[in-house]
């Protein structure tokens, strides 16, 4: 199976299964020197592990990680870092309904097409479990960022047909981590929480939208032709578990415009080159221009709803089949930290890609 490895200078290649013995990973490309804070590392864990509220599945992994190689006396070495998360909590015999049926809108069909072969529980490598290795090469990512001062903030800021109106800029996004939705407007989250147990309690699933801000971002960074900035973040965001969209800057609002309408105009302040609007999302042709980065990732509805369901099996059979286990009725809070590994990867990646012109 190729496709395991994500980045260029800064690479994360993942391994591990659902239901397996554990996920892991080994990430190239840390600066020797760099602090590894493993008490940070673990805390972001903690943000994406399950069984963490009312609104999340209740499988009981507390994802402590292990490193093995590449940190001495608290630091990286410069060689690879290889660490591994061990699962506990596994209930394989809840998927021995389907070992021979394809749920629906799931990758059981295309994995056992492409590959003569699947692990059926939990979705094994397809599994959303695999974000695990992400989160852990992502937090050391915002480690190494430090040093440049990049902020980088995701938030819930939409749940089925409930929307957040306000902009980034009139939010506190401090105040994401204070409900289990992570969405940092009190009133619209609470909303959003009855919402999503609503949906957990009909036993089904909503989607979302979540959105992000990078703060503080150097100019130049991103490859103007095939490597553009916004390509790779939005390569990065749609390389996650049931995400169907990524839009940055105005997105599809832009095209409602006219290209006067549209366009950030500069202007001098001091010696620094600004734009008065961030029309653009903070990239231009590519490349980033120093204003704020900021784009949205939509989730759908996850696969799995333990409602009866029309389906087929492998003898090719149309059948009734009703999916057990513990499952997300929202993937939203879960994801918020996993859009913020993902992100600090590739803006680590293009800082070092930078370093090379220096």
């Amino acid at each position: 199976m190729a496709g395991n490895s994500f980045g260029t200078l800064y690479k994360l290649t993942s391994f591990g299964e659902s239901h397996g013995k554990a996920v892991g990973g080994v990430i190239e490309g840390v600066l020797p020197g760099t602090v590894i804070d493993e008490e940070y590392v673990q805390s972001e864990l903690d943000r994406r592990r399950p069984g963490q509220s009312a609104i999340t599945t209740p499988r009981d992994e507390k994802d402590r990680v292990e490193f093995l190689s590449g940190i001495f006396e608290g630091k990286a070495t410069g060689t690879p870092i290889g660490f591994v998360i061990w699962n506990k909590d596994q209930r394989s015999k809840d998927y021995g309904n389907i070992k021979e049926v394809y749920r629906p809108s799931h990758a059981d069909y295309t994995y056992q097409s492409k590959y003569g072969i699947r692990d059926y529980r939990g979705g094994g490598r397809s599994s959303a479990r695999e974000t695990i290795a992400r989160v852990v090469a992502g937090s050391i990512a915002k480690l190494m960022l430090k040093q440049w001062g990049i902020t980088i903030n995701a938030y819930t800021s939409k749940v089925g047909n409930l929307k957040l109106e306000k902009s980034y800029k009139e939010l506190d996004l401090n105040q994401t981590e204070e409900n289990i939705v992570r969405c940092p407007d009190q009133e619209m989250a609470a909303k959003m929480i009855e919402y999503i147990d609503q949906v957990r309690r009909d036993k089904d699933s909503v989607g979302g939208v979540i959105s992000c801000v990078v703060g503080q971002v150097p100019v130049g960074l991103g490859e103007p032709v095939f490597s553009k900035l916004h390509a790779m973040l939005g390569s990065a965001m749609l390389s996650i578990n049931a995400v169907k969209g990524f839009e940055y800057g105005l997105g599809f609002d832009a095209t409602h415009l006219m290209g006067s309408q549209h366009n950030d105009e500069f202007y001098m302040d001091g010696d620094r080159v600004r734009t008065r609007t961030n029309r653009s999302g903070g990239i231009q042709g590519g490349i980033s221009n120093g204003e704020d980065i900021y784009f949205n990732v939509a989730f759908k509805p996850i696969a799995t709803v333990l409602k009866e369901q029309t389906t087929v099996n492998r003898s090719g059979e149309e059948i009734k089949s009703t999916t057990k286990g513990r499952h997300d009725p929202c993937v939203l809070p879960r994801a918020v930290p996993i859009v913020e590994a993902m992100t600090a990867m590739v803006l680590i990646d293009a800082i070092l890609m930078n370093k090379m012109y220096q």
